[in-house]
């Protein structure tokens, strides 16, 4: 009887498993890997719906609240990252994947120089400013990793 209920327990768990997706805030597109584009990628539409994608509307939304700081060269960097966020959503909304990669290049430089900023502010800051970085990078890992998903079974 045990035995039964041992394989049976072992059986449900083994079949419940899944496959997740990447959703770590180290994606690739943040590692400093290029990518190979030939003009067959250049060529290449998105099947994503970016106004039903709950991801592009939390970044939407981080841009809205993204708070103001003291410093007055972290308000600028800040202000590039959201325009870059900005292209990058409307790119991926207009099936740009140029436009995708030129705006994911600029979002990745204000998202480095922010980091770099970061050593000039107190605590309080840092931890809010760290809370809205990380939120926005997993966003878009999240949003790469079902484009890439997407290009995989077309």
């Amino acid at each position: 009887m045990r035995l039964i209920v041992f394989f049976a327990a072992s059986l449900i768990m083994t079949s419940c498993v899944t496959e997740k997706s990447n959703v770590s805030p180290l994606s690739a597109t943040f590692s400093g890997e290029s990518k190979n584009t030939d003009n067959k990628d250049l060529q290449e539409k998105f099947d994503f719906n970016i106004k039903k994608n709950v991801n592009a509307a939390e970044i939407s939304n981080l841009i809205t609240v993204f708070p103001k700081f003291s410093n007055t060269r972290l308000n600028s960097e800040v202000t590039l990252l959201k325009y870059g966020l900005q292209n990058y959503l409307f790119a991926i909304d207009s099936n740009s994947f140029d436009g995708k990669r030129k705006s994911l290049k600029k979002v990745e430089k204000s998202y480095k120089d922010i980091q770099n900023l970061r050593k000039f502010l107190n605590q309080e800051d840092n931890e809010l400013i760290n809370r809205y970085l990380v939120r926005i990078k997993t966003n878009i890992a999240v949003i790469e990793d079902s484009l890439n998903n997407r290009k995989k079974t077309d």
